[in-house]
């Protein structure tokens, strides 16, 4: 659709022009009361794509939330052209509970897209939000964070075997793109699926805001939006480099095959060379200490955050880099050892 058309959704319209604050209804509690989801909707004059911001469809996820905000609220979107549809929060009962998954139901939201209507109650939920606001664009940004205990470096995940998919990721503008199709039911899947570009922006961690990476998540929404004709003044920004992980052989979880406590000497974002000690773990009379080193060159994508672990659990996510990238990233390592 353009701009040039009222956008509709089932219960209202918005016309060139205005913009709606509404909460829509996607579900019921036990006692029959509504369960309703944020979304502000802002229609153009000027006919263009329209698009969508999506956060907290894990409900402990909020860096998101406060990126798709300020676009809805504080930026000046007089001269938007095209429609904007921002979703702040999805899982609005994962979200009051300040956890990752539905409630009582224990799914997983981000699992059940596009949903059904006769369905469980997370796929239910799904279909309301899918329908009415994801199904009518063209492109969206769906932003994440690492599950709790664990912190990523901003990064894309995106189908780059899709054509669409891939310019909105280069679009966006960020330093790692991991190339991957994504599991069933995850919203930027069943997205490109339907022929909507979509993407997964990862940033940081769970539970908290934090203003740096916000702030480089609104900078990648800025491009964007430049590449589609959205905002006329901004720019499509360049990074300083990329990589774009597209082989599984190029990333890897570095797991503790022991019990104990962590010591991490690398930050998210750092690269490390191949032997380097990422992290040690030791026991509590710290007399057992073991090396975790780095099994090749590369950048820490994700990182432990709670220093506690059992054998098998995650520790970092490593991706490789190819010697031009890695020369580049040296040049643009910060004192503190993480990437500029």
């Amino acid at each position: 659709m353009t701009a040039a058309d009222a956008f509709t959704y089932n219960g209202g319209r918005v016309d060139p022009g205005e913009r709606q604050n509404i909460r829509f209804v996607v579900s019921e509690t036990y006692l029959g009361d509504p369960v309703r989801i944020p979304v502000t909707i802002i229609n153009g004059e000027r006919p263009g794509p329209t698009a969508f911001l999506s956060a907290a469809a894990h409900g402990d996820e909020l860096n998101g939330i406060e990126v798709v905000r300020e676009v809805a609220h504080e930026w000046d979107l007089t001269e938007l052209a095209g429609t904007l549809i921002c979703l702040p929060v999805l899982n609005v009962p994962g979200f009051l509970a300040q956890q990752r998954y539905l409630p009582v139901y224990d799914r997983d939201l981000n699992r059940s897209f596009p949903g059904s209507a006769d369905s469980t109650s997370a796929k239910r939920m799904a279909a309301r939000i899918y329908t009415n606001f994801i199904d009518p664009c063209d492109f969206g940004l769906d932003f994440h964070t690492s599950t709790r205990g664990r912190t990523n470096m901003i990064h894309a995940r995106a189908d780059m075997g899709d054509p669409d998919a891939a310019r909105l990721a280069r679009a966006y503008g960020t330093n790692v793109i991991i190339d991957s199709e994504g599991s069933s039911g995850m919203l930027r899947t069943e997205a490109v699926t339907d022929g909507i570009a979509a993407i997964t922006v990862e940033m940081g961690e769970a539970h908290r805001f934090q203003r740096a990476l916000i702030d480089e998540a609104l900078a990648g929404v800025r491009s964007t939006f430049a590449e589609y004709g959205m905002l006329e003044a901004e720019q499509v920004r360049w990074p300083g480099w990329r990589t774009v992980i597209t082989d599984e052989r190029e990333k890897t979880w570095l797991r503790a095959d022991t019990g104990g406590m962590v010591d991490m000497h690398f930050e998210r974002g750092a690269l490390v060379h191949e032997g380097d000690a990422v992290c040690t773990i030791t026991n509590p009379f710290k007399n057992d200490n073991v090396a975790v080193e780095a099994p090749f060159t590369g950048l820490l994508v994700g990182v432990l955050e709670n220093p506690v672990v059992y054998p098998g659990n995650p520790l970092c996510h490593l991706v490789e880099l190819g010697e031009r990238t890695r020369r580049v990233v040296e040049l643009n390592q910060s004192p503190s050892g993480t990437a500029r």
